[in-house]
C-alpha cells in the first residue's frame, strides 16, 4: 500500500487544523505557503475532508477551515480512509493460499492498528526529541 499525495497532504491540512484547535479557522492559503503546496490542490483535498465530518468551514473575511471534531477523537486512520479508501496492502482473495493470506491480512491489520492509534492530537504534539527515545547507540 502506497500513500499517494492525497492522503499525506490531507495529513498535513489536518495536522495544522490540529495545531490552530481553538484559536478559529485557518485558511488554506497559509497552510499552502507555509508547507510550500499547491493551494489549489488543497482546495481538492478539503471537500472529501467535509462532506465526512472531518473538517468545518467558515464563510467571511476572516474565514477558512477549522477541525469538525476535537484533535484527540480524529485518527489518522480516519482520514486516509477518507483520502484514499479502504486500508489494505493487497486485495486478499479467498482462493489465495492460507499462508500468503495470512500475511496480507496481518500487514493490513498493523498498519490499520497503527493509523487508529495516532490521533491528530499526537501528530500536533510531535516533537523531534520523541524520535530520540527510540535511537539505539552502539
Amino acid at each position: 500500500m502506497k500513500i499517494s499525495t492525497k492522503g499525506r497532504y490531507g495529513l498535513t491540512i489536518m495536522i495544522e487544523l490540529a495545531k490552530k484547535h481553538g484559536e478559529g479557522p485557518t485558511s488554506l492559503k497559509s497552510i499552502a505557503q507555509t508547507h510550500d503546496l499547491s493551494e489549489h490542490y488543497l482546495e481538492q483535498l478539503i471537500a472529501p475532508l467535509r462532506n465526512a465530518g472531518l473538517v468545518k468551514s467558515i464563510r467571511g473575511a476572516y474565514g477558512g477551515y477549522v477541525l469538525g471534531n476535537e484533535p484527540a477523537a480524529i485518527t489518522s486512520g480516519d482520514i486516509i480512509r477518507v483520502l484514499e479508501g479502504p486500508i489494505s496492502p493487497v486485495e486478499v482473495l479467498e482462493d489465495e493460499e492460507p499462508a500468503k493470506r495470512h500475511l496480507w491480512v496481518r500487514i493490513r491489520d498493523a498498519v490499520k492498528d497503527v493509523l487508529d492509534s495516532t490521533t491528530l492530537e499526537d501528530l500536533a504534539n510531535y516533537t523531534d526529541d520523541e524520535q530520540e527515545s527510540y535511537m539505539f547507540y552502539i
